[in-house]
């Protein structure tokens, strides 16, 4: 808990280097000869001084190790998880072009392509649009397929992940860290043609997902599971299902969730919960209010969720009759990667402020709504971090005094 200062941290992903990217890229198309290896150590180093600089006291290491299987464009928060399990066979499956029409039904919820998203089809022209601001489309990239089952295969990367952060705080004199992974909900998000059910899936990723929570929990760091499968997914299910299918829908997640986490120490875990990070009017998000309830059954000590970007920042007011479980911190964004506008820093201390006087200020780490890895400028996204650090800074003067 904070003792006395608001803990500052972010989402997960940090702008990569021009030569994190090429080999990186190198690697994805299968030509890396080593390059990215060699380079890692040292990036991390840098990023966690750059974080320790910007104000950021949770830092983590850029999810520079999270190998991109596909399109360098589209990042690697989720597809990495692809290099970590077996079980998967190649196919020529295009998540994003794929252009049948999943639609979902009473009782039976079925998650459409990207490009039949609701948000999407009521902004169609917009999407569509090059010059209008919004993303227009996304580059193709393949999906595997579940073929078998689902194992973990990522040992010796994890392993290498967390050593590298483990050697970057070090040396930068830095106490604690996090490392991000990717949930059972969000992992479960792929074709499968091996399970019966979409239960056995899902603790198939579950059980498959948990080696890697343990290993980073067993280097001394936290754990980020990034879970965007309990609230973006509502945008994603054509046509608009019922509130209760879809809490059904959640629940079930959570379920997996705490299946995996069994026995593991919840302090040190922290959930991100986010309405996808594409830069687009988000107008069919669900509102929180309508699932925080069940998001905050998940057995984490930390719920890390959107509240800095003007689509959801109105909803910190459910604070005021929400009641955060004991035990439970929540880290709201109070910094958003959906707009180039760098925050106030005192605008970034009265979001935090709205919190912690709700909440309590020991009960609020500042963060960013999500990855600013590919969402903004470089230059732009450290200057936010900027922002975060020193608004965390003036909230810690204004409530500790």
């Amino acid at each position: 808990m904070s003792v006395d200062r608001i803990e500052t941290t972010h989402a997960g992903s940090l702008p990569r280097t021009p030569e994190i990217l090429a080999a990186n890229e190198a690697r994805a198309q299968g030509r890396d000869q080593g390059e990215l290896d060699r380079l890692l150590e040292e990036a991390v180093v840098d990023v966690v001084a750059k974080q320790k600089a910007a104000g950021i006291t949770i830092p983590n290491d850029g999810e520079y190790g999270h190998t991109m299987t596909g399109p360098v464009d589209y990042g690697a928060w989720w597809n990495y998880s692809f290099g970590r399990l077996g079980g998967l066979r190649e196919s020529d499956y295009d998540r994003w072009a794929d252009t049948e029409k999943k639609r979902s039904s009473p009782g039976n919820i079925v998650l459409t392509s990207f490009s039949d998203r609701r948000d999407r089809e009521r902004f169609r022209e917009a999407y569509e649009e090059p010059t209008s601001g919004v993303l227009a489309h996304r580059a193709a990239t393949t999906q595997p397929v579940v073929a078998g089952p689902l194992t973990y295969t990522g040992q010796a990367d994890v392993g290498r992940d967390t050593a590298h952060l483990r050697n970057a705080l070090e040396r930068n004199g830095v106490e604690q860290g996090f490392v991000a992974a990717l949930s059972p909900g969000s992992c479960a998000r792929i074709t499968n043609e091996y399970y019966q059910t979409e239960e056995e899936l899902l603790f198939a990723c579950a059980d498959a997902m948990r080696e890697e929570y343990q290993a980073i929990l067993d280097a001394g760091l936290i754990v980020q599971l990034d879970d965007p499968s309990l609230a973006e997914s509502w945008d994603q299910i054509n046509p608009e299902p019922a509130l209760e299918d879809y809490r059904k829908y959640i629940e079930l997640r959570i379920e997996a969730t705490n299946h995996a986490l069994r026995d593991l120490p919840r302090e040190r875990i922290r959930m991100h919960v986010c309405w996808g990070s594409w830069h687009g009017p988000h107008t069919t998000d669900i509102p929180f209010a309508d699932i925080v309830d069940v998001v905050l059954k998940a057995n984490v000590g930390t719920v890390v969720f959107e509240a800095g970007n003007v689509r959801h920042e109105h909803e910190w007011r459910l604070w005021e009759t929400t009641k955060l479980p004991d035990g439970m911190r929540i880290a709201p964004g109070v910094v958003s990667h959906a707009t180039n506008v760098v925050e106030h820093p005192d605008l970034v201390a009265d979001r935090i402020e709205r919190f912690a006087n709700l909440v309590g200020k020991e009960n609020v780490i500042a963060t960013t709504d999500c990855g600013l890895g590919g969402r903004v400028h470089p230059q732009i996204a450290w200057a936010k971090l900027e922002a975060l650090g020193e608004g965390a800074r003036r909230a810690t003067d204004r409530l500790w005094g």
